[in-house]
């Protein structure tokens, strides 16, 4: 114990923790001056309230990506606990479409007293242990490009993750699993062709199952999906209406310019942009920070992902290699679709920006998924001394 706590300390990814602390205390900030105004006229709290919350919510995920950074990563692979770890994702999953809080026709949280979770963000993290596990334990064993050889288990837990998370109804958390997942098997090492062969057998299973998307599309494209699809391709025809949202946070970000209008003067949170906390947060950090406050930002996150990636073409462990390019992939696509759908890009999904946005199940795990980036890590550097 006390050896692998040296090497521990010794080989700790400090500009990793420096980069993820500040993120996150960057986010207090910018939540505590988002949501002020909104928490005050809208729900009658003080207007500290979600800068409360959220930290309380660091004072869990702090402790949680200290310890995941702990536990050596190689556990991960161990039958019985990716047993325990599909159990608890297929559960939850399973739960929340049976008493989850339905919101604008939505089954993604589930309330267990004082505590509010989100099942599709553990499933993400859950997915990549587990497809790194499985893809390692064949690598061991010389048979990673043989599809033949427990290939069906890890495509139906796929498959059924996906399909489940998309009738919660979770569009956005949907195409995460499917992105992340597909990005952490290329990280494997299997041939192209094998590959290939294997994302076939995914579409294929997935085009299988397409008909349940059709006896089921009511409920799946809802009147409201359908006005955000209309105001992400004509936003100013519905300013008033499903496109509000989208408008106001282009006046944000216009109203910034390039120095900001300063810290604490933005005018879209006065009521104007919808729970400027959450998910378009960023066009808050626009407008009062400008562009220096976005590219600190972007730049914080972009330095973690690549930082991720990095990690896995160094390393040349099958499971550290697609573990890092798991979370790199989760950091990287959560941000581009947060980003894409203030920007216009894509439409809105209500996927919150890692470390920055309010909510404590998002910023538990990510720093969950980034604790055990850092493990892997800290083995990555270990290795290289070693050798």
């Amino acid at each position: 114990m006390i050896p692998y706590v040296k090497r521990y300390i010794k080989n700790f990814d400090f500009p990793l923790f420096i980069t993820y602390m500040f993120l996150c205390l960057f986010g207090l900030v910018m939540i505590y001056s988002a949501s002020m105004v909104w928490a005050v006229n809208v729900y009658g709290y003080e207007s500290d309230h979600f800068y409360k919350r959220q930290v309380i919510n660091l004072l869990v995920a702090v402790p949680v990506f200290l310890i995941a950074a702990f536990i050596p990563y190689k556990h991960y692979r161990r039958k019985p606990i990716m047993a325990l770890m599909l159990i608890i994702m297929f559960t939850l999953l399973l739960a929340v479409h049976l008493i989850g809080d339905d919101v604008n026709g939505a089954k993604s949280w589930i309330t267990l007293g004082p505590i509010r979770l989100q099942p599709s963000e553990l499933a993400k993290i859950i997915l990549i242990l587990y497809f790194a596990g499985v893809f390692a334990n064949k690598s061991a064993k010389g048979y990673l490009d043989s599809l033949e050889n427990s290939i069906v288990q890890p495509i139906i837990v796929l498959v059924l993750a996906f399909f489940m998370v998309m009738f919660e109804v979770d569009m956005g958390s949907a195409a995460i699993i499917l992105f992340v997942t597909v990005s952490t098997l290329l990280a494997s090492g299997i041939r192209f062709k094998t590959f290939a062969k294997l994302f076939g057998i995914i579409s294929g299973a997935i085009i299988i199952l397409s008909p349940f998307l059709y006896m089921f599309r009511d409920r799946l494209i809802t009147p409201k999906r359908l006005e955000r699809l209309e105001a992400f391709m004509h936003p100013f025809q519905y300013e008033q209406d499903a496109g509000f949202q989208i408008v106001n946070g282009y006046l944000a970000i216009g109203a910034g310019g390039l120095k900001g209008l300063g810290l604490g003067q933005s005018v879209q949170k006065l009521g104007y942009l919808p729970e400027p906390q959450t998910d378009f947060i960023m066009a808050i950090i626009a407008e009062e920070l400008g562009v220096f406050g976005t590219v600190l930002v972007i730049g914080g996150l972009a330095f973690i992902v690549l930082r991720a990636f990095y990690i896995a073409l160094t390393t040349k462990d099958t499971q550290a290699r697609m573990i890092a390019t798991g979370v790199g992939s989760l950091i990287g696509f959560q941000t581009f679709i947060n980003l894409g759908g203030l920007l216009g890009i894509i439409p809105l999904t209500g996927v919150p920006l890692p470390f920055i946005s309010y909510g404590g199940t998002s910023v538990v795990l990510l720093s969950l998924a980034m604790g055990i980036l850092l493990n892997v890590s800290m083995f990555v550097k270990y290795e290289k001394t070693r050798s």
